[in-house]
């Protein structure tokens, strides 16, 4: 991301107002890669250059970047192995790869992981204490799903669900029980319910309803607590980025 010589300096913290940015690039204590640049609307990335004033290096704050993601169907969140590659998958950071600077992209995390075949809200960011403090399950964060299945989902389904559904899987040789936490839930229609739980075990939903002896056909995250994906107009594919405060403000408060 290039940015002009007033604006990185500006941004720096070394000087005290415009006047005074403006000052210094004219009098030549400004150089960028070891050239003097008297030139305030000089453009330059700064994460490729060297900026030095009277030989003192200036550098940007460290700043952390925050996405939501309308994650599409068929892409997988996590950085793609050689396995991964060899089977064509794709991954949802390639959505970002050219979108945003390499080092941004290279530290980019997902806020959580949703499976290949589920789509919608997603949080992709730099800030790893931010994805601490959201997958952390002590805070119980509230995430709404629509849920669309393939039989009717019956009122003794909607009050099991309610209290907290038994699941019972078998993964790599062994055998893991446990029961959901109770869950809001209110049906659509009759094969599409709206579900909205605070946890985040592995393919959760999809399980809870195999449990009820029913397939999840479509699965769609529609928000994080008061955080919800529509109100961005997000393509499928697309995202956007969002401010710290206001996923505080939404999640946290």
């Amino acid at each position: 991301m290039k940015l002009r010589l007033h604006q990185f300096l500006s941004k720096t913290g070394e000087f005290a107002s415009k006047a005074e940015v403006k000052q210094a690039i004219w009098d030549g204590h400004i150089t960028v890669n070891g050239s003097v640049v008297k030139n305030i609307a000089f453009e330059f990335n700064p994460a490729k250059r060297v900026v030095e004033y009277k030989g003192n290096v200036l550098t940007l704050p460290v700043t952390d970047f925050y996405f939501l993601l309308n994650k599409p169907h068929g892409y997988i969140c996590s950085r793609l192995n050689v396995q991964e590659r060899e089977l064509n998958k794709t991954s949802v950071y390639d959505l970002f790869r050219d979108a945003v600077d390499a080092n941004v992209f290279e530290t980019l995390v997902t806020v959580g992981r949703l499976d290949e075949d589920t789509t919608g809200f997603l949080l992709v960011t730099t800030d790893g204490k931010m994805v601490h403090a959201i997958t952390n399950p002590d805070r119980h964060i509230k995430k709404t799903y629509r849920v669309e299945t393939q039989n009717p989902i019956s009122r003794e389904d909607i009050d099991l669900i309610r209290l907290g559904v038994d699941v019972s899987v078998v993964e790599y040789g062994e055998r893991h029980e446990f029961q959901t936490r109770p869950a809001h839930v209110y049906l659509e229609h009759e094969r599409c319910a709206i579900l909205t739980i605070d946890e985040g075990k592995k393919r959760q939903i999809r399980r809870m309803f195999a449990s009820l002896d029913n397939h999840v056909e479509r699965l769609h995250r529609v928000s994080t607590e008061g955080m919800v994906l529509s109100d961005y107009d997000l393509e499928a594919g697309q995202f956007c980025s969002v401010a710290r405060e206001d996923i505080n403000r939404a999640l946290f408060s």
